[in-house]
């Protein structure tokens, strides 16, 4: 799932090539992408991109056209993508089974789609007057990239919190944009087990996360910069140190880094920096054993 580094490094990516141009038409492949109907995609039509905005993983194109201020955002969802195509295929896309869910058509010939891997369709796009309309936009928590987010305003989002920390770091109405990926990381910068509860964490242990956290996804962010569309998902993998590097060396210990798996996801850590040399129960297998 794109988090916050890559939709940050998109966001750029599209304020460059795409503000001041202006939208020919918004054309809705599959059925399920669009989910706002008032004001109608239609509405996009003629407007001029005037600037781009990032809310945690959604992303913001803000237009000026006809019908006033309107905002196109889109959440990519765990395999969704942006393309960016200098050209774009004449003829209007057709509906089907391919990965294709949305197109964005540039008066001048270039735009870009938006697809969407695999059976599971929750790739979503708004139109709508105000970001905050979105529900997802509205419930989230503070970016943890903010000038203001600071160990005293971590410290005070954690107070009350009785979950294990990897669950909360992925709760996006508590801070917003960091996914299954960026919480591996943070966790192994931090040297901390994933399933610790944040209520036994320390003030040296919440110093030592918030740390980790603005350190970690600061520099996926500079990574990032200046790529192209279609070289952030490499970047994003070839900068990762333990998540999805089950059974690899760590790169500041080299323990082998392990993984426990859950219904739908997992998570990769490594046991001599994090959990004290033990390894974590697969909560998964376990429950198959008994």
């Amino acid at each position: 799932m794109p988090e916050l580094p890559e939709v940050e490094a998109l966001r750029a990516f599209l304020d460059e090539n795409l503000v001041g141009k202006e939208i020919a038409r918004v054309l809705p492949v599959a059925i399920s992408v669009l989910k706002t109907y008032d004001p109608p995609v239609t509405a996009l039509d003629g407007a001029r991109v005037t600037g781009t905005a990032r809310h945690g993983k959604f992303l913001d194109l803000v237009t000026e056209g006809p019908s006033g201020e309107l905002h196109l955002v889109t959440h990519l969802a765990r395999a969704g993508w942006l393309h960016w195509k200098d050209v774009l295929p004449s003829g209007p896309p057709k509906p089907g089974k391919g990965p294709l869910a949305l197109r964005v058509a540039l008066t001048g010939g270039d735009g870009f789609d938006l697809t969407e891997a695999g059976t599971t369709k929750r790739l979503a796009v708004y139109v709508v007057p105000d970001p905050a309309e979105v529900p997802g936009v509205a419930r989230l928590g503070p970016d943890p990239l903010a000038p203001d987010f600071d160990l005293a305003a971590l410290t005070a989002l954690l107070a009350g919190e009785r979950r294990q920390i990897k669950g909360a770091l992925r709760d996006q109405s508590l801070i917003a944009g960091i996914g299954n990926a960026y919480s591996d990381e943070i966790l192994h910068a931090a040297k901390m087990s994933p399933f610790k509860p944040v209520q036994n964490l320390t003030p040296e242990e919440t110093a030592a996360l918030h740390e980790a956290l603005r350190t970690t996804l600061t520099e996926a962010v500079e990574r990032s910069r200046g790529l192209a569309a279609g070289r952030l998902k490499a970047e994003k993998k070839s900068g990762l140190r333990v998540h999805g590097r089950e059974g690899e060396a760590c790169p500041v210990c080299g323990d082998t880094i392990r993984s426990v798996s859950f219904s739908d996801s997992s998570l990769q850590y490594c046991p001599t920096c994090q959990t004290g040399g033990r390894p974590l129960a697969d909560r998964r297998l376990s429950r198959l054993l008994k």
